[in-house]
């Protein structure tokens, strides 16, 4: 019974592939509405939009990989999240690449990885029922196996946020600049044969070859946009520092236990002493709590600048490595963008040049068609047998007329020729 409940509410995996809306059945008759309308599954909508879905868990400290299902409102009270974050990486919906910095988390749906990092675990989704979902899996397999590698030969003093971002911007790059590569590959054989010789087949070809082209260069921009705009915020690479505002929450944690500990003593102290006046200076507890409330916020401030300096640096450096390799997959397709440009403008140029030949042979023919017409006009005035003409009666005289209009007609002809080429109509 639950397993027939929930193959009705869930969505097929074509209808979820192809999005929300499905092509419903033909309604029985009195049973109302129309028959093959567009029907929209609700119930199957509210089921996967808000229900348990399946990420893989990478644990900071260890590097354990483990399977876990976990609904979207328990991320959002657990990582104190918006729902539009998470939106984000929803597969029902089609978002371009974004990386956002939050209090506790980072957000990232970059390409094939859409994942959570916080400063003790990264979340990977996985939806083997979306587009490409083989595909999809094996890139969250790869970079599940490439986050635990890095953190178990883990060189460098990076928090774990970082690497894990590290890995998910070098999984967006070498992956956009493999097809950017792959379409290179197939591009430049085919416009060189275009530019040899021009076939439909061909052109069919280099247009759809093209509509590739301007989606992958969407694409890529847009994830190099977000990395230039994470570079030129400062305050949103301080926001991604996840592991130092863990630890400073966890040291002003400490210094308040402390603190409450130390006015709990002078309390108690100052309940045994006299009592004072109403009109008197605050009590001593009170007093001692403003200055080491004052002292702890300077520490904490000038901690906080010190440190974040150079872990903004940080960060910066390692955007700024990854912004080059997107930039210059950039610069490929903006290349290859161009050569089919100047090939599109070789091909419209040929194809004019073709066109005005044309023109020139219709030009020629209608003229050898009028020069031709003359011979037919005297050949059926000699076939009306004209009685009272003594020319027609003459020998000798129909061949006389057809050379004289042979005559005629060439140099109709020429004088045609010769105003065409006046008035620069084609090169003779």
């Amino acid at each position: 019974m639950d397993q027939d409940l929930k193959d009705r509410l869930l969505l097929p995996p074509r209808a979820a592939a192809n999005g929300p809306h499905r092509r419903g059945k033909p309604a029985a008759p009195g049973g109302g509405g129309g028959g093959g309308g567009v029907t929209i599954d609700v119930h199957g909508l509210k089921k996967r939009g808000g229900g348990r879905r399946s990420w893989v868990r990478v644990d900071a400290a260890t590097g354990a990989a483990e399977a876990v299902e976990v609904a979207k409102p328990a991320l959002m009270r657990r990582l104190d999240l918006p729902a539009r974050d998470l939106r984000l990486l929803d597969p029902l919906f089609v978002y371009p690449s974004a990386i956002l910095g939050r209090e506790r988390a980072v957000v990232c749906n970059l390409e094939r990885i859409r994942c959570i990092i916080t400063a003790d675990e990264a979340l990977v989704l996985r939806d083997p029922d979306a587009d490409g979902g083989a595909a999809a899996e094996e890139a969250v397999r790869r970079y599940v196996d490439e986050l635990q590698r890095r953190l178990v030969d883990r060189a460098d003093d990076l928090p774990f946020e970082f690497i894990a971002l590290e890995v998910a911007l070098e999984a967006a790059c070498s992956f956009l600049d493999a097809q950017a590569v792959e379409l290179e590959a197939e591009a430049y054989p085919l416009l060189d044969e275009l530019t040899a010789k021009i076939s439909t087949l061909d052109l069919e070809r280099a247009r759809r070859l093209k509509s590739k082209l301007v989606a992958l260069t969407r694409r890529v921009q847009k994830v190099r946009d977000e990395i230039e705009q994470l570079m030129d915020d400062d305050g949103d690479m301080a926001e991604m520092y996840l592991t130092e505002k863990k630890m400073r929450m966890e040291a002003s944690s400490l210094d308040e236990d402390g603190l409450q500990g130390i006015v709990g003593n002078n309390v108690f102290a100052t309940s045994a002493s006299a009592p004072v006046s109403p009109v008197s200076s605050p009590p001593a507890p009170r007093r001692l709590e403003k200055q080491f409330s004052f002292a702890r916020s300077r520490h904490s401030s000038f901690k906080s600048s010190e440190s974040s300096q150079y872990n903004i640096e940080e960060l910066e450096m390692l955007l700024e490595a990854y912004f080059v390799v997107i930039d210059y997959t950039l610069s490929k397709l903006t290349s290859l963008k161009e050569y089919i440009d100047d090939t599109e403008d070789f091909i419209n140029i040929q194809l004019d040049n073709v066109r005005n030949q044309l023109i020139q042979f219709e030009l020629l023919l209608t003229t050898a068609t009028f020069v031709v017409a003359i011979f037919g006009v005297v050949s059926g005035v000699f076939g009306m047998n004209f009685e009272g003409v003594g020319v027609l009666k003459m020998p000798h005289a129909f061949e006389w007329t057809l050379v004289i209009t042979g005559v005629c007609g060439a140099v109709i002809f020429a004088c045609l020729l010769w105003y065409f080429k006046k008035r620069r109509f084609f090169p003779l």
